[in-house]
């Protein structure tokens, strides 16, 4: 294992110095095909902790990939896994995805011969579902399933599969704004770029089908427990899924989040493991991450713990203040930030009735009864303070249908008004 390592790593030095890749791959072929599927990830992880960067490891895999296309879903089989199961539904979804990746392959070809307007118009469909499967499959496995593995200490394995993902999610945006936009270029250097471009989003969405089927879902199937699945499956709808509608899948086991898993890897999974693997794997100073969620006193939220004092920080952080008042029309709380509207702590108790001008108060009831009763939800203002534009909104609060209180949000919305186009860099000096 270890003279294969030096291998890739020889590989990966060639590739930084800019060596043809046809070139090299017919060099390391032999290297390269010796590895199995599921030692790459492990080498993966080995690689980044000695400082070799993703994109270099990405460019490695592609070439290895290449090498093992005919056998694109030769090592993983869904028949012992149930319907409605997740690795069941990603797998299913990646023959979706081998469809239409194909499809603009085809659609490639066939414009690059015939170069007919009504051509891209397909092309653009197909591209138009594929940006889905960024939104839906890639990003269930990034925030559903790569935790499970980052908190055993594997982080290689999700990290440049993340890395391929924005990949192809980049490739993807290129060639809908070519198929899109008019880029004012001469026809056939139109056409030669729409189709290299998509030549080359099919081929990545095909090497990851076979990333997936062949490295990751192997290693799922291995290390993860039924009870994980079930919490995976119960969170899947909130995400999505690509082309198709999952059966439902039943378990009795009780849904394990990453948090509360047990990271060690077990002498049975070992053995389950092909024997390159467990050599490695025995061989490994992962480092599980440790860390406890839930501590002494924290408050259990619906989605997370927090302890009172973070309560408190996260409401004086919040760019805008609070006050919450109860289903007695009461004042309860309010944050205790810079306010915009001053308030002082003789307000807690206080009716709210009696915290507005009278010339007001007609308003105040009338939110607050459209509340009550169920007629409204929501109710805004914006009023002009000294320049500054001061947007102010009440929202109605229930659990299960009981209405439990109101809360007013006050913000001063100047700057967010003049917001223009994007800002995707962090800009700090």
């Amino acid at each position: 294992m270890e003279d294969k390592k030096e291998l890739l790593k020889s590989l990966l030095r060639q590739i930084h110095e800019g060596r043809d890749v046809s070139e090299l791959k017919e060099q390391f072929k032999d290297v390269l095909a010796s590895i199995s599927p599921l030692e790459i990830p492990l080498i993966e992880q080995e690689l980044v902790k000695e400082g070799i960067s993703t994109r270099e490891i990405a460019k490695m895999c592609d070439i290895h990939v290449e090498l093992f296309r005919e056998s694109v879903e030769g090592a993983f089989s869904v028949e012992d896994i149930p319907e409605g199961h997740p690795l069941h539904t990603l797998f299913m979804e990646n023959r979706e995805i081998v469809k239409d990746a194909e499809m603009l392959a085809l659609l490639a070809n066939t414009l690059e011969r015939e170069m007919k307007g009504e051509i891209l118009e397909e092309m653009e469909s197909v591209v138009a579902e594929l940006i889905k499967v960024g939104h839906t499959h890639y990003n269930r496995e990034e925030m559903l399933i790569f935790p499970y593995i980052e908190r055993r200490g594997i982080t290689a394995i999700p990290n440049v599969l993340w890395f391929k993902h924005d990949e192809i999610r980049a490739a993807l945006r290129v060639l809908h704004r070519l198929l899109t936009t008019d880029t004012g270029e001469r026809w056939e250097e139109h056409i030669k770029r729409v189709v290299e471009k998509a030549r080359e989003v099919s081929s990545a969405m095909l090497d990851m089908v076979f990333r997936e089927n062949n490295i990751f879902y192997p290693t799922l199937k291995v290390l993860l427990s039924e009870g994980e699945w079930r919490a995976i499956r119960e969170q899947e709808e909130i995400i999505g899924y690509y082309k198709l509608k999952p059966a439902e899948w039943k378990s009795d086991a009780k849904p394990v989040h990453p948090y509360e898993i047990d990271t060690t890897i077990t002498a049975e999974q070992l053995i389950s493991l092909p024997e390159e693997v467990q050599n490695l794997l025995k061989g490994q100073l992962l480092k599980p991450d440790s860390y406890e969620v839930v501590r002494e006193d924290d408050l259990r939220l619906d989605e997370g713990y927090l302890s009172q004092r973070e309560i408190n920080a996260i409401f004086k952080a919040l760019p805008f203040d609070i006050t919450f008042v109860d289903s007695n029309d009461r004042v309860r709380f309010f944050s205790g930030s810079d306010r915009i509207f001053a308030r002082t702590p003789s307000v807690i108790g206080r009716r709210v009735h009696l915290c507005h001008p009278p010339r007001s108060v007609h308003i105040v009831d009338k939110i607050l009864k459209a509340f009550r009763n169920g007629e409204r939800d929501f109710a805004e203002f914006w009023i002009n303070m000294g320049g500054r534009i001061i947007h102010i909104r009440y929202f109605a609060v229930r659990d299960e249908g009981e209405y439990l209180g109101t809360v007013e949000v006050v913000q001063d919305v100047t700057e967010i008004k003049r917001l223009e186009g994007e800002k995707r860099l962090l800009g700090w000096k």
